[in-house]
């Protein structure tokens, strides 16, 4: 028996002559055939897509589920005296060319983000100077009124907790937040 490579013209000779009998002989009505035309073909696709999409494996087997299923709904297509293969082949390739223009368009949607953009530095600065600017106007508000907002609305604690931590009553944490803010609006209005 003569050896062959995977990738030799006898081996790709036998390869068409194997899938091509068990695709004419389940196209004839024999279910255990069409399976193993069907298992045969999807090994045959995972190589053939495999080193077109090289570094996608997940898109690969994708793309062979989508060839299969698209030879099986076109089997009718395909005409008996050429080359199986080259059937099978081109439309793996439009599967290919579709899920390239996929990726194409979806990669154009998207805009890499750079940490070091300008954008974020300033945004990381602005950041910085509303917290020097908030902390420079609670600290000119009253305890009964700046540690409510601090625990609460910066601090995220409810207003039981508040009233725990300051020795405050409920109502008069809730009343603090109020005039507080109140307090602090003004500030920002005279500050303009």
């Amino acid at each position: 028996m003569k050896r062959t490579t995977s990738g030799s013209p006898q081996a790709l000779l036998d390869t068409e002559a194997a899938l091509h009998d068990l695709f004419v002989r389940g196209q004839a009505g024999d279910a255990a055939a069409y399976r193993d035309f069907l298992v045969r073909l999807a090994a045959h696709l995972r190589g053939f897509l495999g080193r077109r999409l090289f570094g996608w494996p997940d898109d690969v087997e994708d793309l062979v589920q989508e060839c299969l299923i698209a030879m099986h709904n076109q089997r009718h297509t395909y005409q008996s005296d050429q080359p199986l293969t080259a059937w099978v082949h081109a439309i793996a390739r439009y599967k290919v060319i579709d899920l390239l223009r996929a990726k194409g368009s979806r990669e154009a949607r998207h805009v890499p983000l750079d940490d070091e953009l300008e954008v974020f530095a300033g945004s990381a600065i602005e950041a910085s100077d509303a917290r020097r600017d908030l902390g420079g106007l609670l600290a000119g508000l009253p305890d009964r009124h700046r540690l409510p907002i601090v625990h609460v609305k910066l601090e995220g604690l409810s207003i039981a907790e508040a009233a725990r931590k300051t020795g405050m009553s409920e109502s008069a944490v809730k009343v603090g937040i109020h005039r507080g803010l109140k307090a602090l609006m003004l500030k920002i209005r005279e500050t303009r």
